[in-house]
């Protein structure tokens, strides 16, 4: 009987500033999703057995970023087809639990059903059969003799990612509610294993909103240089931890800032360095603040453009990119894609020769 509700859709500057922003989608950071169950004992009220198909136990904490308080901004990854995991398998319900929601079933049958995949409910009697005595039903194995009182461990079922909801990948933890011994993980490849957790970890990363310095700010000139610079910046790495702690399983990942890449947008230009990737100096800052008398020296970081732009600006961007690795539990470590966020800024160049700055 399918009764679970399917998600019904994805998470859908001063003059002289640039600030770098996204228009990305991922889910901010804290514990919206987090339902702390009741531990060994109690009732199954209150946690992720009767609760929706996107509640999930994973702690998530975030350490790092701006030392100033300012906002912050998702990031994106630089791979346009890195996603999260669409679903994952994590435990839910102790066997006192799930004996309470069947208690309350055989008490008032207009109980709620008990969910035992994301999409697929039971009532009483398959309940009673499958994890009161025993019976295997339609396919599920062996069934579980009194909800499997006095051992130690935790019914587990499939919990679907939220900003994944309507994708066909979130149908693959369908397996129903089934028993795994305690501080272990099932052989299964949708487990919430340490790499799982770390691109869990990615997608709840948010890292300092950043405002680029621009001289010119608005116009420029051709043949004469826009600087570029981010004064004084405190850039500091973001750690996310995702923890599953009643299946002893973990992931730290860390977002470190690496560089400012700098796009013209137009090939009548040139950068500097030639690449665009302005690196970030030791004391956090990237290229070097325009002084007046510097309005023809070549920057550290910067843009001359070659022609002029018309009636239509050029479109200049730059984004900061952040370069991701993770460790975990059992000594588990990797990278993940790079990460970046950008802005575009409109940018007339005029044809002059001298300019007064």
């Amino acid at each position: 009987m399918n009764l679970a509700a399917r998600a019904s859709s994805l998470l859908a500057a001063s003059c002289c500033t640039l600030a770098l922003t996204t228009t990305a989608a991922y889910g901010a950071i804290g514990n919206e999703d987090n339902k702390t169950s009741s531990g060994s004992s109690g009732s199954a009220s209150g946690n992720t057995l009767t609760a929706s198909a996107t509640t999930t136990h994973i702690k998530v904490t975030q350490s790092g970023g701006s030392t100033s308080g300012g906002s912050t901004k998702p990031l994106a990854p630089v791979d346009p087809n890195w996603q999260p995991p669409a679903c994952w398998y994590e435990p839910v319900a102790s066997p006192q639990q799930l004996k309470g929601a069947v208690e309350r079933l055989k008490k008032n049958p207009n109980a709620d059903l008990v969910p035992v995949t994301p999409t697929l409910s039971w009532g009483e009697q398959l309940m009673v059969d499958h994890y009161e005595k025993g019976k295997a039903e339609n396919g599920s194995g062996a069934g579980f003799k009194d909800y499997n009182l006095g051992k130690d461990g935790m019914f587990w079922r499939g919990v679907i990612n939220k900003n994944r909801a309507n994708d066909v990948e979130s149908y693959d933890c369908e397996r129903t509610l089934f028993w795994q011994n305690a501080k272990t993980l099932p052989e299964d490849k949708h487990a919430p294993t340490p790499d799982v957790l770390a691109a869990y970890a990615y997608d709840k990363i948010n890292v300092p909103q950043t405002r680029i310095e621009l001289k010119p700010a608005i116009k420029s000139t051709v043949n004469a240089p826009t600087w570029v610079w981010l004064d004084k910046a405190k850039f500091n790495e973001v750690t996310v931890r995702a923890e599953l702690p009643e299946a002893g399983v973990w992931a730290e990942t860390t977002a470190k800032p690496v560089a400012l890449h700098v796009d013209p947008g137009t090939s009548d230009s040139g950068t500097s360095p030639s690449s665009g990737d302005c690196a970030i100096n030791a004391d956090g800052s990237i290229g070097t603040p325009y002084t007046k008398g510097d309005a023809y020296k070549s920057p550290p970081c910067g843009v001359t453009y070659l022609r002029a732009s018309g009636a239509q600006p050029y479109q200049l961007k730059a984004s900061i990119t952040w370069q991701i690795s993770w460790e975990g539990s059992g000594g588990a470590k990797g990278d993940l894609p790079d990460g970046t966020f950008e802005t575009t800024k409109a940018m007339a160049v005029q044809e002059i020769q001298a300019v007064n700055r």
